[in-house]
């Protein structure tokens, strides 16, 4: 699993509006900046956001985007799973690609089944709330 820039920029923009939601519609060309993104391409990644429910906008002079929900009602699993195609680990978990005709003798499915469940628990348990706070989620290990 190779998370694209579609992906992280959107996390970056999940967060960047979070920090910012009390100035209420953000404009695009402010995110931009702040995140050193091209609008264009901004522009793409918004849109699906948007489509989701995951932003609102608002056209004309005071617009620009802000988040429909709080931060912590946001996981990374729901953000990435909207930008990429896949979070697969392998080719055959992928539900686009069909059942594999070798699942039935595979002696590695289990592991790679368990390794796509453990990708969705963890990214299903970080928020853009936690993100937005700086802490790392995995640095709570103590010995």
């Amino acid at each position: 699993m190779l998370i694209s820039t579609k992906g992280r920029y959107a996390l970056r923009v999940m967060i960047d509006l979070a920090e910012h939601q009390s100035d209420g519609f953000i404009p695009l060309k402010e995110i931009a900046q702040r995140q050193d993104i091209s609008e264009k391409y901004l522009e793409s990644i918004i849109k699906l956001l948007v489509r989701a429910g995951m932003l609102s906008g608002l056209r004309g002079k005071g617009g620009g985007y802000k988040l429909t929900r709080a931060p912590e009602q946001y996981t990374v699993d729901a953000v990435l799973r909207l930008t990429e195609n896949t979070l697969a680990p392998v080719s055959c978990l992928d539900e686009a690609s069909g059942t594999c005709a070798n699942e039935a003798e595979c002696r590695t499915i289990a592991l790679w089944q368990g390794l796509d469940r453990l990708i969705s628990d963890y990214l299903s348990g970080v928020t853009v709330g936690d993100l937005m706070r700086r802490e790392s989620p995995g640095d709570s290990y103590v010995i």
